[in-house]
């Protein structure tokens, strides 16, 4: 974490200490938050400031965090936004548990997030926002500036910023609210110097994101440098810190949020599938940016469309499986029940579709933009009559790229819907991935049966349990399908009961056989011992980071993560049996806890949290603790 010291010195006999500024320091690892305003432009900030951190080959993790109402009064607590920043010179799984610097460009941003800040930790404060009117709405009955308690708790760095943009950017054309949108620009720019990141690839980033209106693009420029010479001429912070690059395991790199991987992961699939993709759906939030990513790889065989409700967009994708393509739509917990019946049909006439479900605090619309695993109970029984569906889990953003395109194998070979889950904090987080080479993805191309020699509609492969895939109007194979039973063999309506039965199962066998597909599972420590912490999805992080730390302290703890949540790996079952004690973590009420206890009869134990903000490491070890 980042730290300071101070040296002293004597003057004059006086024996009084003086401060002697360190000047340069190196620190191992750095959590940074923006907050401000929704129209501050913390995101953007955060985001800047995270490619200064990759380009200075650290490790990176970040939170944003964004007002779950769109149009939160401004300056009011409900429209605070949010972005944390965990950059490191070594490995690191989250984007920390609390804040070394707080960047509070209102007093709602400081009230909402002060009391993450760590004790001793820099806070830099926007005083020109600090009104009474400004005040009010956050809910000081004075300004906390004025007290001690404040300066006593934390380094403070009082900074009029709107003053200081203002005057940067006098003799530009800009209205007064235009220079007020440049004011993040000049906390980018003192946290820029403050941790010695070049300037130019900033400069260039900062014109590039404004070549389509240069004038705010140089106005932009002008203010990011006024809040660099600031910290370089103000001689207030009386140290600059340096976090070396982190050992990376050689490679091309990029940063790269969960949507983008998704994204990228479908055009992967869809190109090792031989075989076009339609992509149809309906802006939710936080799934919508995975459909605008989509949409920039028409030439790579990839079909966006916009559906008109949630619905539609799960038809769509399933007329489209049915043509021969690959059909995936994606949403949250509110379009994937509408979906519900959609993904129903597709499991009764077995086509392959891919369902992303990005998840966010729920019930009805819920947390818009706040994340939460509660769908699992959704994804796994939120369909009508026998209707099992396997199910993944990313672990992180870059992980979402494999998962993706894990999905898409399975539903093409097993002739299935698959729903790939991840969240909020996963699609909006981001972290450094690894591009991997073409020639290390293996292909699964996929096989349109042509051949009506012996051919039945429902007729099933011996290994798979999945029926052939056939294109409609190929050749005396003309077929259909619907939502009613189906018989058998012929596909025809059947309303027999022994059939019923028949097909109830052998779906069933069909997707419980998908574990023979299975690898290694994804396992930290020892295969035996006093606590196994198991997880799935997004916690995956801080589990693994408070398994290690726990290891560190001489605890015999282990740490699995779940990507196959459906079906489980039959491995869980006999590695749960080598512990003492099983705690299964997960931000919900304990849905994969019962799941477990159902399906091996195992007495697992539950930690479980619904705020809409992730684990902490410092939660995790608490609660693991007690156990040992």
């Amino acid at each position: 974490m980042e730290s300071s010291t101070t040296g002293t010195s004597t003057k004059g006999g006086s024996g009084s200490p003086i401060p002697t500024p360190p000047g340069h320091q190196e620190v191992e690892e750095v959590v940074v938050r923006f907050a401000g305003d929704s129209g501050d432009g913390m995101q953007l900030t955060g985001t800047e400031f995270t490619k200064a951190a990759a380009l200075a080959g650290n490790d990176i993790s970040t939170f944003p965090d964004f007002p779950a109402e769109i149009r939160a009064p401004a300056g009011s607590i409900a429209g605070v936004s949010g972005f944390q920043l965990h950059f490191s010179s070594t490995d690191i799984h989250t984007p920390g548990d609390a804040p070394n610097v707080l960047v509070a460009m209102n007093p709602a941003a400081l009230k909402a997030n002060i009391d993450d800040l760590v004790v001793g930790g820099t806070c830099i404060i926007n005083t020109g926002t600090f009104t009474k009117p400004n005040l009010a709405k956050a809910g000081y009955e004075s300004n906390p500036l004025e007290e001690e308690a404040l300066q006593k708790k934390y380094e403070v760095h009082p900074i009029d910023i709107n003053k200081m943009v203002n005057a940067a950017l006098e003799e530009t054309e800009l209205t007064s609210k235009e220079k007020g949108r440049c004011k993040n620009f000049f906390a980018l720019g003192l946290m820029c110097w403050r941790y010695e990141r070049d300037v130019e690839p900033q400069l260039a980033n900062i014109r590039a994101k404004f070549k389509k209106k240069p004038h705010l693009g140089e106005a932009n420029v002008l203010a990011f440098k006024a809040g660099f010479n600031y910290g370089l001429t103000a001689e207030v912070f009386q140290t600059t810190y340096e976090v070396k690059p982190a050992a990376f395991e050689p490679g091309l790199y990029r940063n790269i949020t969960g949507n983008e991987a998704i994204a990228l992961g479908i055009v992967a699939a869809g190109q090792l599938a031989d075989c076009p993709v339609l992509f149809s759906g309906y802006p939710i939030t936080p799934a919508s940016t995975i459909f605008h990513y989509l949409s920039n790889y028409k030439n790579y065989g990839v079909t966006t469309f916009q559906a008109e409700d949630e619905i539609a967009g799960a038809g769509a994708a399933i007329g489209a499986s049915y043509g021969g393509a690959i059909g995936v739509t994606a949403s949250s917990g509110p379009g994937i029940a509408l979906k519900g019946e959609a993904i129903g049909l597709a499991a009764m006439i077995e086509v392959p579709l891919v369902v992303l479900s990005i998840q966010r605090g729920g019930p009805s619309t819920g947390l818009p933009t706040k994340t939460e695993q509660s769908d699992l109970y959704q994804s796994l029984y939120g369909r009508n009559g026998e209707c099992p569906i396997p199910i993944i889990a990313a672990k992180t953003p870059a992980d979402a790229f494999y998962c993706a395109i894990e999905a898409t194998r399975i539903a093409t070979k097993y002739m299935t819907p698959v729903i790939l889950l991840s969240d909020g904090y996963i699609a909006n987080g981001a972290e450094p991935w690894k591009l991997p080479q073409v020639e290390d993805l293996t292909p699964f191309p996929v096989t349109h049966l042509k051949d009506a020699n012996g051919w039945m509609p429902y007729k099933r492969d011996e290994e798979t349990l999945a029926r052939a895939w056939v294109a409609p109007g190929t050749k005396g194979m003309e077929h259909r399908v619907g939502g009613l039973e189906k018989d058998f063999l012929t596909g025809n309506v059947s309303y027999d009961a022994d059939n019923h039965q028949k097909m109830c199962q052998v779906r069933e066998d069909k997707v419980r056989g998908v574990a023979n597909d299975y690898g290694d599972m994804d396992i930290e420590g020892e295969e035996s011992g006093d606590v196994l912490i198991v997880g799935w999805g997004g916690t995956h992080g801080a589990l693994r980071q408070a398994a290690g730390v726990l290891r560190g302290q001489g605890k015999n703890i282990s740490h699995v993560q779940i990507r196959h949540v459906w079906p489980l790996n039959p491995k869980l079952g006999e590695l749960m049996k080598n512990f003492k004690k099983v705690i299964v973590c997960e931000l919900n009420m304990g849905q994969l806890r019962t799941i477990i206890r159902s399906e091996f009869l195992v007495d697992v134990e539950g930690y479980n949290k619904m705020q809409g903000k992730p684990f902490t490491v410092a939660e995790i070890c608490n609660a693991v603790s007690e156990l040992v």
